[in-house]
């Protein structure tokens, strides 16, 4: 229990007025009646000389310069002397302050920024009068003399620690510096900052070797908060800062904000950048207008607050986004607020602060009511995936999509001003819920760019760089670059000019730039295709022809083909004893094409989980559609392409496999049209193919590989033998008729087994001889049974 003297000061010195609510000094008792109402409404006057005490902070007119010395005090360091603002015993127990608080003082009626200082009492006689520093008193409260100063304890949620912070030099035309003194005077003040508060745009005052400097702080980065240092302001109250020992100052150059703003302007995506995405284009733009209010919107017509745009990596879904953003700013008279959130750096490991985060994010958006809001979010299914992998993932979801709700709530007039564009480059990751009315319920597809669009992204690329491109090679470039999406394009571009500098682009440069840079939608199924010609191929040439015809003739000859009515087959078959080139001419058939080659091998098709399988067939088909023209190839067909049983299929694996057939037979020749993509397929038993895979409209041409003939033994041999020294008593007629029966791996197989021969006989031969042959001929002896060549023989019988 405090000393009753103490008490009976107290009662004596202060008075409390029960109708406002408010502690003041007893001396002012009688001035209080006309003011008593005006301070119940927060409504004092300019010129009342009203002093109080209420709900836990002091209002005060009289602010002075400490002029006297505190025993207690009298060995701190200047600095911290410097951060003190002394007020009454008596002041600080109504206010429930204790020594040592940090406490806000600020002006409410002017606009000066508020200060941030440590709490001292002082004797209870000078009632409601605050004593500051000198240096406080005359660089920070010359505009605050006079005027209504409320002190408040500062809320630990309003303060925490910087993490950097960055300083701009107000007065550096009257003080000019080198910028190596800039340096250390910004060393030295950080010394001087260290365990000080301040918010943004406080002053901070040096004298630095006699030159007074005055720095402004123009933002900040906090430790805790750093997902939400980008957003406004407005919405929350005043956040302070508190510098650190390991809080990194740096300097803003004297025209950095001027460059950043001519940087943000010339470097500003429009439409007339983007090519290839008109269409689209168009779309958002018509959505994102009639949202944010810039068209007039029919009567009886719902209009979509939500819009999805999606589409694999690299086909534009930023750059639309930055093309709406400026559209956004060009097209309002009134101040449009772009937002944007970064899904990945919305999550928190704190419970709680990631929806609160999101919350805080669209409260912004209403609040900026009744002018017009654009959020953008980038990767959205990272904030509402299909997979919830754990609580929070589940609990961000189901905010998330209660904010997007809010957006069309009839209740929620602040929402008809927002319009929200998301993107995603995983549209199966994510969540359905999202996708309904209501929410993001308009979606616009941007796929892989066809031969115009790529034409017109080309044009755009080269259109501020100096070349030397003519029209026909850009229209070159752009039909040979199947699969590339505007990423890949600009890519490059990029890689073009480099090799060029520093002369302009010339044809040359990109064609070099062709063999480095591949087609980014072809990344996951691209495979290396071996520099195999059909030179390299012996014989086959009724083949080779077919194989044209079927593939090379339909694009490089598309319009007589439409002009005669003509569709080019779907699918070719290719079947025959194994060695006969089959897979060969599939990788000559690759290199020579130069189109996009998809090699499948069935069993990577199959697996454990059910709808795996056939959700991984749908996905080559997919890929094959986004970058047609392409070829898929499926070695030995017969792994996934069996008969059906007649039976229930009971058994596990044959149920799998009957259904990655049907998933099969239905990407072949389904609802979904696929344009441009041809199926090659190899087997060794063609009677183990279903039937249903095999008719018209899908893999309708059928083609046998059988054992080479005569003729096409001695290609083989040639060829095999063109690269090794053989001796002048090899007898290459004679060989050829030794190998009947022969496929054309066996051949391959003899020709290497004679090498082998010559070197166990002398590591210095020079030259294989015949007896090498003769030697090879009996190890490698032919393996096609006559049996398998009478299916075969059946099987063209009545195909």
């Amino acid at each position: 229990m405090p000393p009753k003297s103490s008490s009976k000061k107290n009662q004596i010195t202060w008075y409390h007025c029960e109708s406002c609510g408010v502690h003041i000094p007893s001396k002012a008792r009688e001035n209080h009646e006309g003011l008593c109402s005006a301070i119940s409404q927060d409504d004092v006057g300019p010129d009342a000389k009203a002093e109080y005490v209420r709900s836990g902070a002091i209002y005060t007119r009289s602010l002075q310069q400490r002029n006297f010395e505190v025993e207690s005090l009298r060995d701190l360091p200047a600095k911290y002397a410097n951060m003190l603002v002394f007020v009454s015993e008596g002041a600080m127990q109504l206010a429930q302050l204790h020594i040592g608080q940090h406490v806000v003082m600020e002006a409410p009626s002017t606009s000066e920024q508020p200060l941030v200082r440590i709490v001292w009492p002082t004797s209870e006689q000078f009632l409601t009068t605050v004593f500051v520093s000198e240096g406080d008193f005359k660089l920070h409260c010359t505009q605050l003399r006079g005027k209504l100063l409320k002190i408040s304890a500062l809320p630990p949620s309003r303060l925490t620690a910087a993490a950097s912070i960055s300083l701009k030099h107000l007065n550096s035309t009257e003080t000019f510096l080198k910028s190596g003194q800039l340096q250390d005077a910004i060393a030295l003040l950080k010394r001087d900052m260290v365990n000080r508060v301040f918010c943004k745009d406080s002053l901070i005052h040096m004298n630095f070797f006699n030159k007074s400097l005055t720095f402004r702080l123009e933002r900040w980065q906090s430790t805790v908060e750093e997902a939400l240092a980008g957003l406004s302001l407005e919405s929350k109250p005043l956040q302070f800062i508190q510098v650190t020992n390991v809080t990194k100052v740096q300097l803003i150059a004297e025209n950095e904000n001027q460059q950043q703003e001519e940087q943000k302007i010339s470097h500003r995506i429009t439409k007339s950048q983007i090519g290839g995405l008109d269409r689209q284009l168009q779309l958002v733009e018509e959505s994102m207008e009639y949202a944010l209010g810039f068209r007039t919107l029919p009567a009886g017509l719902r209009v979509s607050r939500g819009l999805l745009l999606y589409g694999a990596t690299g086909c534009g879904k930023s750059m639309v986004l930055e093309a709406m953003c400026a559209l956004a700013e060009e097209r309002s008279q009134e101040r449009v607020q772009l937002i944007r959130i970064n899904s990945g750096e919305v999550y928190s490991k704190f419970l709680g602060e990631t929806e609160q985060k999101l919350s805080a994010i669209f409260e912004r958006a209403y609040n900026h009511y009744p002018h017009p809001t654009l959020l953008l979010i980038e990767d959205v299914h990272n904030l509402c995936p299909k997979q919830e992998s754990s609580d929070l993932v589940k609990r961000v979801s189901l905010a998330f999509l209660s904010l997007l709700d809010q957006l069309s709530t009839p209740s929620q007039l602040k929402g008809s001003k927002t319009f929200v564009l998301a993107t995603t480059s995983q549209i199966d990751a994510l969540h359905p819920s999202i996708r309904r009315a209501g929410r993001l319920d308009s979606e616009v597809e941007l796929g892989a760019p066809s031969s115009q669009a790529r034409l017109q992204i080309l044009r755009c690329l080269i259109q501020s760089v100096e070349h030397q491109l003519s029209d026909e090679d850009v229209e070159h470039v752009a039909s040979i670059t199947h699969g590339y999406v505007g990423a890949d394009l600009a890519n490059l571009v990029y890689a073009a000019i480099l090799q060029a500098q520093p002369n302009p682009l010339q044809m040359l440069h990109l064609q070099a730039a062709l063999t480095r840079i591949k087609p980014s939608a072809m990344r996951e199924v691209l495979i290396e295709c071996p520099n195999v010609q059909w030179s390299d191929i012996g014989g086959q040439s009724e083949l080779r022809l077919a194989m044209q015809q079927a593939i090379e003739w339909p694009l490089l000859h598309a319009e007589k083909f439409q002009r005669l009515g003509i569709k080019p087959p779907r699918g070719i078959l290719m079947f025959g004893p194994p060695g006969c080139s089959k897979t060969m001419i599939a990788k000559a058939l690759a290199t020579e094409s130069k189109l996009n080659f998809l090699s499948i091998k069935g069993p990577e098709l199959f697996s454990m989980w059910v709808g795996e399988s056939e959700r991984a067939v749908r996905e080559v088909f997919r890929k094959a559609r986004q970058v047609a023209p392409a070829i898929v190839f499926f070695d030995e067909i017969d792994a996934i392409g069996g008969e059906r049983s007649e039976g229930d299929g009971s058994g596990s694996g044959s149920s799998v496999k009957e259904r990655v057939l049907t998933q099969l037979l239905t990407e072949l020749d389904g609802v979904e049209a696929l344009q441009n993509v041809t199926i090659v397929a190899a087997t060794n038993r063609p009677d183990m193919i279903d039937k249903a895979l095999l008719r018209p409209g899908r893999i309708d041409r059928i083609l046998y590989v059988g054992l080479p003939q005569c003729e096409a033994r001695s290609e083989i041999l040639k060829i095999k033998l063109r690269a090794m020294p053989i001796s002048n008593d090899v007898d290459m007629e004679k060989l050829v008729q030794l190998t009947e029966g022969y496929s054309g791996a066996e051949i391959q197989a003899v020709c290497h087994e004679a090498a082998l021969r010559a070197l166990e006989q002398s590591f210095e031969a020079e030259d294989v001889k015949w007896t090498d042959f003769e030697h090879a001929l009996k190890a490698v002896p032919p393996r096609t049974s006559p049996e398998l060549l009478k299916l075969y023989e059946d099987y063209l019988k009545r195909k």
